[in-house]
């Protein structure tokens, strides 16, 4: 017997260790007791003939699989109490071995380098046969089938039709019937390597996909065949879905399609603008030839189209530059390219001019500009849709016009139009004069109403109601005044030590010709280096005034001093919360002449402006679209804005009580015959190159431009002699058709008073304002308002007479000089002569020498004009030499001469690039 046999001590035969949960029926031997074993026959014994597998034979064996490794692995489970069918072993045998078996913590959990090799060779057969099915279930339609355009509809508020419109003209034509110099044209521009490419740039692609993939702003990189892929089978969109779309029908159209058949499609499905698709109809849309005919110049125009027509037709004003430098580029391209000669493209020489467009007979009137607003306002909003979606149709987009408004504005206008202009009999000033108009309602942003010309069928192919280059003259002035009273001016500080905020009762200088300071004191310059002086309508120096009476008669001075005070950063910063653009003031803003207008702003944006006044500082984007429906589905993002608090709501209702004073008062008094409360304010530019009215109700905000340019030169003329009349005014032409207009569009809405303003800021006086007034404050146009003296037979109100001099400041170096009040009211509490000179001459006899029944006169302080806060002592003051004794007294009292007639408009002075009111 062996020595290595061994019994137990119980003497049953069975080696030591068996009591280790092992029975004997396994078979184990005495390996058991390091918990690895074997599994043997039943019935046979452990014996020094039958050999044991060593541990590294068992591990070797477990990651072969083998029989004996399974035997191994099994004995092992068991040795550790468990069973084959247990967690930890093997079990049978798994299709995919993962989670590893037999891996422990993160290597489990790796696939191994077959899995690996496995996974990619799958994803590469699922791929390809991706590829294949897409290739294989491609198929190319006949051309003529490749697009199918539709109508879009516009509709009125009221949910009516508006319009359909449908402008997409295609011609389909043969290759043979394009001119080689357009095909040769666009080949050069778009994709040069066209005859002999493989359909696809794939780094043009990958750079595609690359940027969209991290944000970045979209490219194209198209080959000529993949824009034809796109224009014909997919959208304009610009995504990697689509991308990948383009890339697998590309390959299936250039592999099947010859080259002349892809530039024969691309040619016929390209939009140029204008609503032409092809370029049979773009060459009839902008030179009216058909497209075999076109010559090298016109052809290199039209291949400047495809990289964007909106961007690069050249009948549109902002394109011209970019337009011929474009075109000069694809002429010399193809000259690089071989595809033209030196010789030819040297002929070149002019830049071929379109004809004019031709519209659709039912865009006349005002529906084109509406459409034209509605359509711009979908684009913006929504970047997915580009004009050339819309071109091709299947829209229905409901919008904010409101049929009544818009026809009682057209009529307006042309009423107007009618009795003031007479291109006939005034050939040199009648002509060419332009009106844009738009109607807002307050604290809702909806644009009810827009005028944008005479219409498309007269040549007027611009939207005047969204015109870009008009000065808006004085009626910027309210923004300035409202920053005062927000933010404060920063000559004088509050408790806190911040700007201190102003109220309408404010003094300013209003002398012609007076010099500007900045709020340390020191003198703006001009251009030359020298003081920078501006000037006012009309001259002389009425001293020093209320902001209120400022803006009633539109003085410039008091405003060009205030914008210095309160900085124009922070101007354009309040006119910006209030529905301004900035990159249409930022320029501007840094001139002195900044709030007198001279910025450049749509009638639009300065009546959702204005708006915010009348909704007591809340502002609300200006919309035209509430709904967009695309192929029956309806667009997000669409229908009222949220507003938000711009200005502070007694701040608002301060500025709204200043301009009620403007219009019943003031320089748009014309609005009186309204028969309702009305707020706004008038305009006119240096050399009288536009005017306007910008006025409004609690209901209803509306802007007024007019003015008069060349269609042909694009350029501005002066409104002198328009109408006959020497100057053209915002307070005559554009404040009529406002009142006509907005008679017709409240005639059903009930009379509305404007809030009462709640008090805000304090009277802070400019530097060098004399001590010796105290200022009341002025009561709200809600009271009695006091008027001035008024020439019956005047468009426009009377302002203080104006005492004639050298060029002091009143108060500081020339202190007799002020102004003559005019006539007091009933709570003037300063008598003196002119209470006893009679009704019509009591002030101005008293100033003057009295009435018959006054004494000797005198003048109140300047913080007393129109009745308002006079100091209980007068100033002895002589009678100016411009204005003639107080008359005999009682009912003829006052000044013997008529004052000078005012003008609402102020010219800008100082560097002559001014704008007034």
């Amino acid at each position: 017997m062996s020595e290595r046999r061994r019994r137990s001590p119980g003497g049953d035969g069975r080696p030591p260790g068996g009591d280790n949960g092992r029975s004997e029926g396994t078979g184990n031997d005495e390996l058991g007791s390091q918990g690895l074993g074997r599994r043997r026959p039943p019935g046979t014994r452990d014996t020094a003939q039958q050999p044991r597998m060593t541990r590294a034979e068992m591990r070797k064996a477990a990651q072969k699989g083998g029989r004996r490794g399974g035997e191994a692995a099994g004995g092992a489970a068991a040795g550790r109490g468990g069973s084959p069918g247990s967690p930890g072993s093997p079990g049978k045998k798994r299709f995919i071995d993962y989670p590893r078996f037999g891996k422990q913590g993160v290597r489990r959990w790796l696939p191994s380098w077959r899995q690996w090799l496995s996974a990619v060779l799958l994803v590469f057969a699922v791929c390809v046969g991706g590829v294949f099915y897409i290739y294989q279930s491609t198929k190319i339609p006949p051309l003529n089938a490749l697009v199918n355009d539709q109508n879009n509809i516009y509709y009125w508020a009221d949910g009516t039709e508006m319009v359909r419109k449908g402008e997409t003209n295609r011609q389909i034509v043969e290759l043979a019937d394009i001119s080689p110099n357009l095909q040769n044209a666009v080949i050069s521009a778009e994709n040069a390597t066209f005859r002999t490419d493989s359909g696809i740039d794939p780094g043009g692609m990958l750079r595609a996909v690359v940027n969209m993939a991290k944000g970045g702003q979209t490219q194209g990189a198209s080959t000529i065949t993949q824009q034809y892929v796109k224009n014909a089978y997919l959208t304009q969109e610009q995504t990697l879905s689509r991308k990948v779309k383009e890339f697998f029908i590309t390959l299936k159209i250039n592999q099947e399609l010859e080259k002349n058949d892809i530039l024969k499609g691309y040619l016929n499905t390209s939009w140029f603008g204008r609503g032409a698709t092809g370029a049979q109809a773009a060459a009839q849309a902008y030179y009216g030839v058909n497209a075999k005919d076109l010559d090298l110049c016109q052809s290199a125009m039209l291949a400047a189209l495809l990289k964007g027509a909106s961007y690069y037709d050249p009948t549109i004003k902002a394109n011209q530059a970019r337009a011929e430098e474009r075109w000069k580029w694809i002429l010399d391209r193809m000259v690089e390219t071989k595809n033209t000669t030196a010789e030819e493209r040297a002929k070149c020489t002019a830049f071929p001019t379109p004809i004019k467009q031709v519209p659709s007979a039912n865009m006349n009137g005002q529906i084109s500009y509406l459409v034209d607003t509605a359509n711009k306002y979908v684009m913006v909003k929504d970047p997915t849709i580009d004009q050339r979606a819309i071109d091709k149709g299947g829209f229905k987009i409901y919008t904010t016009f409101q049929k009544d408004k818009v026809d009682a504005l057209k009529k307006a206008v042309d009423d107007v139009k009618a009795e003031t202009l007479n291109a006939q009999k005034r050939p040199n000033n009648d002509n060419f004069v332009q009106f844009g108009a738009a109607s807002i309602v307050p604290n809702d942003g909806a644009l009810v109403a827009i005028y944008g010309g005479d219409g498309v069928e007269n040549g007027n192919f611009g939207n005047n109601a969204d015109a870009q280059g008009v000065q808006v003259g004085s009626t910027f002035k309210p923004f300035v005044l409202a920053t005062a009273m927000q933010i404060g001016v920063q000559t004088a500080t509050d408790d806190k030590g911040k700007p201190k905020r102003i109220n309408a009762d404010s003094r300013y200088l209003s002398d012609d010709m007076s010099e500007i300071r900045k709020p340390d004191g020191s003198l703006v310059l001009d251009d030359n280096g020298k003081p920078y002086r501006q000037k006012n309508e009309e001259k002389g120096k009425r001293g020093y005034v209320s902001l209120r009476m400022a803006m009633q008669y539109s003085y410039n001075v008091p405003f060009v001093q205030l914008n210095q005070d309160v900085g124009s950063q922070n101007v354009m910063q309040i006119a910006e919360a209030m529905g301004i653009r900035k990159e249409n003031i930022e320029k501007e803003s840094k001139a002195a002449t900044f709030p007198l207008g001279v910025s450049t702003i749509s009638p639009i944006r300065m009546a959702d402006a204005y708006a915010t006044f009348a909704a007591s500082g809340k502002q609300a984007d200006p919309y035209s679209v509430t709904k967009v429906l695309v192929d029956g589905k309806e667009r997000p993002g669409f229908g009222k804005h949220e507003t938000k608090q711009a200005l502070e709501p007694a701040v608002a209702d301060n500025v709204t009580d200043v301009l009620v004073n403007v219009a019943r008062n003031g320089t748009g008094k014309k609005t009186n015959t309204l028969g309702r409360p009305v707020a706004g304010k008038t305009g006119t530019t240096d050399e009288n190159k536009s005017a306007w009215w910008v006025g409004y109700t609690p209901q209803l905000t509306t802007s007024v431009a007019m003015w008069r340019e060349d269609p042909t030169q694009h350029e501005r003329l002066s409104l002198n002699g328009t109408g006959g009349k020497d100057s053209v005014h915002g307070g005559d032409v554009p404040a009529d058709v406002f009142t006509r207009y907005m008679k017709a569009a409240l005639a059903n809405e009930k009379k509305m008073d404007f809030p009462t303003p709640q008090p805000v800021g304090s009277q802070v006086d400019s530097s060098g304002a004399p001590s010796t007034a105290s200022a009341a404050p002025t009561p709200t146009t809600s009271e009695t308002a006091p008027t001035a003296p008024t020439d019956p037979n005047a468009d426009q109100p009377t302002q203080p007479p104006a005492t004639q001099g050298p060029a002091c400041v009143p108060g500081v170096d020339c202190p007799g000089t002020v102004p003559t009040p005019p006539a007091p009211t009933k709570t003037n509490p300063n008598p003196g002569g002119g209470a006893t000179g009679g009704a019509n001459g009591g002030a101005t006899g008293g100033a003057n020498g009295g009435g018959a029944n006054g004494g000797g006169g005198s003048s109140p302080s300047p913080g007393c004009w129109l009745g308002i806060g006079c100091s209980s002592t007068p100033t002895q003051q002589p009678s100016p030499t411009s204005e003639p004794g107080g008359g005999a007294g009682g009912a003829t009292g006052g000044p013997t001469s008529k004052p000078p007639k005012p003008s609402s408009s102020p010219s800008a002075g100082g560097s002559g690039n001014a704008a007034t009111p």
